[in-house]
């Protein structure tokens, strides 16, 4: 149908009829000043549409320029705020000479944002003169509202599995390299990783273990600077060592409970891995 064949065009009645009813509805004015011919296509109304009048350019005589534009506000130094933070960081952990000193600073401590969102800070448990000493990857809920370190389902775990080889919290010191829990259990940010390590790498500096178990993928990664995934680092062993450190500590990458909670097939390999440990703890002298 073309606008000629419009009902409407052909009968003025019509018209009329549409227009009273138009009223009775309750419109009460035009809204566009020239007619629109509804029926016809999008594109043909778009290329009845005229284009714009181009702009003039602006000119600039001599002596009479436009203005410069105003610079724009210098953008913040999150990098130089990140700096800040670590040397912070660097110094209170350097300064404790204790594992109650090193809780002191953690408290004292205003650089990482999870300590905003965060119930309690969850710092070690077990034993801290062991031979053994795990680091896993952050706390969950029941951490955050005990101030523990794996106490919750994954915690449970996590001691049974030590406990078939002969090993509780009497004979192994626990903590995270994150002392804080993440919102929602959500994956720790590299900030907040990197905020946390000195005092991590002074946590174990203090404890001056003669195993360390590297219990999840951040944990391993972070300490032995790898980029590999767990399932390639786990069951193999590292050297440790930190600049403030002796010596060199034999580390052991394993699986995190609570991956197995999730993948019950891969016991299998921490049981071997459990099993290597073990191994090692019996020849320690």
């Amino acid at each position: 149908m073309t606008d000629r064949d419009d009902p409407a065009e052909r009968d003025p009645a019509a018209m009329l009829s549409a227009l009273a009813w138009q009223l009775e509805a309750g419109a009460d004015e035009a809204i566009g000043a020239a007619p629109v011919a509804r029926y016809r296509s999008a594109e043909a109304a778009a290329a009845s549409k005229p284009l714009p009048a181009p702009r003039a350019p602006i000119a600039q005589e001599s002596g009479n320029a436009a203005p410069a534009p105003a610079r724009a506000t210098a953008p913040p130094r999150p990098l130089a705020r990140a700096a800040d933070t670590l040397g912070n960081a660097q110094s209170l952990a350097a300064a404790a000479r204790s594992i109650d000193e090193l809780r002191e600073a953690l408290n004292a401590f205003d650089g990482c944002a999870l300590k905003e969102t965060a119930t309690n800070l969850v710092f070690g448990d077990g034993n801290p003169a062991a031979k053994v000493m795990l680091i896993g990857e952050a706390p969950g809920a029941d951490e955050d509202r005990l101030g523990k370190p794996f106490v919750g389902v994954s915690g449970q775990l996590l001691d049974r599995m030590m406990a078939w080889i002969g090993l509780d919290r009497a004979r192994f010191y626990i903590t995270n390299i994150l002392f804080w829990r993440p919102p929602g259990n959500r994956s720790p940010t590299a900030a907040e990783i990197a905020a946390c390590l000195p005092f991590v790498e002074r946590h174990i500096e203090l404890v001056d273990p003669q195993i360390l178990v590297l219990v999840g993928g951040s944990s391993a990664k972070t300490l032995l600077g790898r980029s590999e995934g767990i399932m390639r680092l786990r069951g193999q062993w590292f050297q440790y060592q930190s600049p403030r450190m002796a010596r060199p500590v034999p580390a052991l990458a394993m699986y995190h409970p609570a991956y197995l909670l999730r993948s019950p097939a891969q016991k299998r390999e921490a049981w071997r891995d459990l099993l290597a440990l073990k191994q090692r703890f019996d020849s320690l002298a």
